[in-house]
């Protein structure tokens, strides 16, 4: 599954605010230069964040935008959803209101949809993940040195052998 360029730049935009939040408005302008983003699509985005109640606008000279709400009471799966909409893996799953998983197949024909419980699964799992995260949780007090993802990425030596050297081991050529 893969979201949308607009949930990757909205999450950026409020990333940016979230750890830009001096108390005063910040221009859409230096957002879109600091990040490396379009101008005109992040307006359009903005939009969708103000409308979902996520930011704030402010006009006039001093004039910007700044988080409607602490960066703390933020998840990212209403970020996402202001941006995208429901959040599904696949076209034909919908979640109810009270939370229920359904294939639009199903209700079309009188047979059980094998695949609704792994779509049900991956749906539960992301809309999860995004319910825990928090806005904060990506703009931390101070900035980490590195990220660290989830399993440990392979060095570029570790990929080519499968034996670490030892730093201390000098150099054979072949």
């Amino acid at each position: 599954m893969m979201f949308s360029t607009k949930a990757e730049y909205g999450v950026r935009v409020m990333a940016y605010l979230a750890t830009h939040d001096g108390g005063w408005p910040v221009s859409l302008g230096t957002i879109a230069e600091a990040e490396s983003l379009p101008l005109a699509y992040l307006e359009h985005l903005v939009q969708r964040l103000r409308r979902a109640g996520l930011v704030e606008s402010r006009r006039g000279a001093r004039g910007g935008y700044s988080l409607a709400r602490p960066a703390t009471d933020i998840s990212m799966a209403e970020v996402v959803r202001a941006l995208e909409g429901e959040i599904v893996p696949i076209e034909c799953i919908t979640q109810e209101a009270d939370g229920r998983v359904v294939c639009a197949r199903e209700a079309e024909t009188d047979h059980v949809c094998p695949t609704k419980i792994l779509w049900a699964r991956v749906q539960g799992s992301i809309v999860r993940t995004l319910n825990e995260l928090k806005l904060s949780d990506l703009a931390p007090a101070a900035p980490p040195a590195a990220v660290s993802p989830a399993l440990p990425l392979p060095t570029a030596h570790a990929a080519r052998s499968p034996h670490p050297r030892d730093p201390n081991q000098k150099r054979v050529p072949a």
